[in-house]
């Protein structure tokens, strides 16, 4: 055997090591079966593009930066969580009613605890959502803090910024803190250019790069959207500050369709912290806001229509799993009706058994979703798994009056979670979220009374014509959900 002969033995012994040792760290990994199934697949169909891709994609890294102020932080974000458990201790935060076991669970899994007397305001159109929270801030007195994952120039936005820049000229305190994809083009600009210049900070949440790359994930985002003024209103939901007239107008699936909710409460000063702990890890300036005292003020004297509320946040490392759980807890609790709203509906097994067991046992499951959609993978991946649904007896309605972005699951008209979250794996385990559970059954009717506002605009999947349909659509749609746990 010559030189060269040994050269490419030992490259190939070499090659063939480097993939068993990819194939052995996935396994370690101990992810979903299904997603490493998904990367062994990648990693044996096209080795080199499979390895990069992972360690692209495959891994959780956020920077040792993070991590550190992450840890720096720690202690003092522990006393604020005391803190607010000891504000609101004594008050009965628990549902009346049914559902306790989703409260249970979130309860005893969470360091913050559920927040009795909250005042909800439910909106449900660009228009709306603009005029009230223009109001807000124009009367804003010390702060407002916007953390969003697209923030789009034109339209009603520019009244936006334009009372954005207002207020920071009255000396009000203004922070944004927009997802380094999501708002690429706005961080860029000379919008943004003008308002730090009047004296609004604004800073990039998970920047991407070329050198960033290599030691962080550039697919982990900052999806959440939220806004708080003074810290005594907040708002969250699954708008982003776009005006849907002008968004995306071109790819053909009509304007975004989305709702907000409008918290005065105590709840509000948990989505500020959330704000001020994401601001903290992108700047490592502290603003102190753990170390404020916060003391619980009763919105109006008469608390009867106040909600109880947890606020969860989610993301990388930060309670992926209990996320998923409520989830699915949601489904198993739900006893007469289950109404989901999302625009990205790729469930894994455990959410899909959930959903088919609830059907098959008598409840009304009912999940709406838009009949066009932004992703082509995603919109081919989803409905891979309608005949498994539409056999339980779940109604899947398909939405024709635009993107429906809104992100909802009602359990009964009682309990309500609804925030940022879509209905797939990377919303639920990658993407930085947040999600409301809101514990109150006047709030959970005016959520039906949207979500029936949507069925109206929906046509039913019949059950017994989708199985019929051709086979090359089934073959693609299968062939996306092999990448679901993915996506």
């Amino acid at each position: 055997m010559d030189l060269t002969s040994w050269w490419r033995l030992l490259l190939g012994a070499g090659y063939f090591c480097m993939i068993i040792a990819f194939a052995l760290m996935l396994i370690m990994k101990r992810r979903p079966v299904g997603s490493t199934l998904a990367w062994l697949f990648l990693l044996f169909a096209v080795p080199v593009a499979g390895m990069a891709a992972y360690l692209i994609l495959g891994t959780r890294r956020l920077g040792t930066k993070r991590l550190h102020r992450a840890h720096a932080l720690a202690p003092t974000y522990e006393e604020w969580q005391q803190h607010m458990q000891e504000a609101v201790c004594g008050l009965n935060s628990c549902p009346s009613r049914r559902h306790n076991r989703i409260y249970n669970l979130a309860e005893r899994s969470m360091s913050i605890p559920a927040l009795p007397g909250n005042q909800l305001h439910l909106f449900q159109d660009c228009d709306s959502i603009i005029d009230a929270l223009l109001k807000d801030i124009q009367h804003a007195e010390k702060s407002v803090c916007l953390e969003f994952y697209i923030l789009e120039q034109g339209g009603r936005i520019d009244d936006v910024t334009t009372a954005l820049h207002a207020a920071a000229l009255r000396g009000i305190q203004c922070l944004v803190l927009l997802d380094g994809v999501g708002s690429r083009a706005f961080l860029n600009s000379d919008y943004a250019k003008n308002l730090r210049q009047a004296g609004v900070q604004i800073e990039e949440s998970l920047p991407v790069g070329p050198l960033r790359m290599l030691v962080e994930r550039m697919d982990l985002r900052n999806h959440r959207k939220i806004a708080v003024i003074d810290d005594a209103i907040a708002w969250t939901g699954s708008y982003n500050l776009i005006d849907p007239r002008l968004f995306k107008q071109n790819i053909g699936v009509g304007s975004w369709i989305d709702a907000m909710v409008r918290i005065e409460g105590p709840s509000a000063h948990v989505l500020g912290s959330i704000v001020m702990w994401d601001w903290e890890m992108e700047t490592g300036a502290g603003l102190n806001v753990f170390k404020q005292d916060y003391h619980y003020q009763p919105v109006t004297e008469d608390d009867s229509h106040l909600a109880s509320i947890h606020v969860l946040p989610s993301g990388p490392g930060v309670d992926r799993e209990l996320l998923h759980q409520v989830l699915v807890a949601a489904a198993y609790e739900s006893q007469d009706e289950l109404v989901i709203s999302t625009p990205y509906f790729v469930p894994d097994e455990a959410l899909m058994s959930a959903l088919r067991s609830a059907a098959l046992r008598g409840v009304k499951v009912q999940l709406i979703v838009p009949e066009k959609n932004d992703s082509r993978l995603v919109h081919y991946a989803s409905r891979s798994y309608y005949e498994d649904l539409l056999e339980a007896g779940v109604e899947i309605m398909h939405f024709r009056g635009g993107l429906l972005h809104t992100k909802c699951v009602l359990v009964d008209r009682e309990t309500v979670l609804f925030g940022t979250v879509n209905l797939d794996m990377r919303s639920v385990w990658l993407n930085f979220e947040v999600t409301l559970i809101v514990y109150d059954e006047s709030f959970g009717q005016r959520m039906a009374t949207l979500l029936e506002s949507y069925l109206e605009q929906s046509v039913a999947v019949c059950p017994e014509s989708w199985p019929s349909r051709p086979f090359m659509k089934k073959l693609g749609e299968n062939t996306a959900q092999l990448l679901a746990p993915l996506l």
